[in-house]
């Protein structure tokens, strides 16, 4: 059975920093990534990483947040920088396994106040 387990989400000021983990399970994970979910608003990327480490990201968060993973621990960090209150989501881990089904964590949320 997949699972994906997130932590580190939580209340914090306009400009501090945050990291979510995401460690998953139950298979073999090739691309894993990170998407947010604003209210009222539909899923969008954040960031994505593939097995090999190449890193794709969202406009809005470059310069500030960085992806990374463990390929032993198929674990997967979002190190978010200099937060916005427009940052303020639902964070959602993916992982997709090479039969190419992808997965998603139930989210971690994240708020900025200003």
């Amino acid at each position: 059975q997949v699972q994906l387990v997130e932590s580190g989400g939580g209340l914090v000021q306009a400009g501090g920093s945050l990291r979510l983990s995401c460690a998953a399970s139950g298979s073999i994970f090739g691309t894993m990534g990170w998407y947010l979910q604003a209210p009222g608003k539909q899923r969008e990327l954040v960031a994505t990483i593939t097995k090999g480490g190449s890193t794709n990201y969202a406009d809005s968060v470059k310069g500030r947040f960085t992806i990374s993973r463990d390929n032993t621990k198929n674990t997967v960090w979002l190190q978010m920088n200099s937060l916005k209150p427009e940052d303020t989501a639902v964070y959602y881990c993916s992982a997709r396994s090479i039969f190419q089904t992808t997965y998603w964590g139930r989210g971690t949320q994240v708020t900025v106040s200003s």
